[in-house]
């Protein structure tokens, strides 16, 4: 068990709070700041969310009041210069956070992990609150209201619900389970509207994300087995179809459904030098090990990383690597 009274006393204890989750951020990210936000606002804490990445349209919904700034070195500097603590949601990480930081770090910032992933960093955060049992980091900030008695407002719930739906696939994930369906629950007592973030975050796709898709859909590849699929996105599809970095959420999911496939691996071409790889799994392969070794990390069924090398480069090194984890395993779930 987290021991969440120790950091209610910690927060009690500052006024100037940093929030922030990793690069590309998701829901679940997203929605813990957002929730933790509130709670802190509620007692007169000075604090921000402050992300490296410009904010997903499908998350919108989350930031009626302005409240997730895009991290800009003049305007958010000096603030963060003098903040007393950094909680960190969902990172994975401490490098994924960026300039942010490293700012933190050049300040000697006090920094709080929260996550539900294993800490691959460097021993840059100051404490860790770890729990890979949670389905989603909004699951443990929903334990940490608990821990406090803090009665669950709306704009709390709305965080809450976000992380969980999105972690678990809309209750759709391995991860799922009775708890997720249970704080899920009191989000809708206290007036959380389900609907309304489903359509936000699911059926929110840009016109250049559907000209991507399409062009995926045309080049999809696959093993001898048909297990495992992969496809990638080059510069070249990114400009034909007008799509942006944040459109290629949710492709390797979407490919992970067609039958019989049982892992599916994108990777997308950030520059002529770095490449994003993501893969997920139905379960029947863990996939996390292999995005270690890519520098990367995540859950035994969805993981990722950021590899240097062109698209050229990456792509044997990523097929050689995800074939070999595939037969070792040898269709085992381990």
């Amino acid at each position: 068990m987290l021991d969440w009274k120790t950091l209610h006393k910690t927060i009690d204890g500052v006024e100037r709070i940093l929030l922030s989750t990793h690069e590309n951020p998701d829901g679940d990210g997203l929605g813990s700041a957002y929730s933790m936000y509130h709670f802190l606002k509620n007692k007169g804490k000075d604090c921000r969310i402050i992300q490296i990445s410009q904010l997903p349209y499908e998350y919108e919904f989350l930031n009626t009041d302005q409240v997730i700034e895009t991290y800009n070195p003049e305007t958010h500097d000096d603030w963060i210069s003098q903040v007393d603590l950094a909680l960190i949601f969902d990172v994975g990480d401490y490098r994924r956070m960026r300039q942010i930081g490293d700012e933190l770090a050049s300040n000697k910032i006090h920094v709080v992990n929260i996550d539900h992933h294993p800490d691959l960093s460097d021993g840059r955060f100051a404490e860790n609150f770890i729990n890979m049992d949670a389905a989603a980091t909004g699951e443990m900030v929903y334990d940490f209201m608990k821990a406090g008695n803090i009665s669950m407002t709306k704009e709390i719930a709305v965080g809450i619900y976000t992380g969980i739906v999105t972690d678990t696939g809309s209750f759709s994930y391995s991860n799922t389970n009775q708890k997720c369906h249970q704080i899920a629950m009191e989000c809708i007592e206290v007036g959380v509207n389900t609907s309304q973030i489903y359509q936000s975050v699911y059926e929110n796709s840009s016109k250049g994300r559907v000209a991507l898709l399409g062009l995926i859909l045309n080049q999809i590849e696959y093993n001898d087995t048909g297990e495992l699929a992969w496809f990638t996105i080059d510069q070249s599809m990114m400009n034909k179809a007008n799509a942006t970095q944040a459109d290629v959420d949710g492709f390797t999911d979407f490919v992970r459904k067609i039958r019989g496939v049982e892992v599916a691996v994108m990777i997308v071409e950030k520059d002529n030098n770095s490449c994003r790889v993501n893969f997920r799994s139905k379960g029947k392969y863990v996939i996390n090990g292999i995005a270690k070794a890519l520098g990367g990390g995540g859950h035994k069924l969805a993981a990722g990383a950021v590899t240097q090398g062109s698209l050229d480069e990456v792509l044997p090194k990523v097929l050689a690597s995800t074939r070999a984890s595939l037969a070792d395993q040898n269709g085992e779930l381990k």
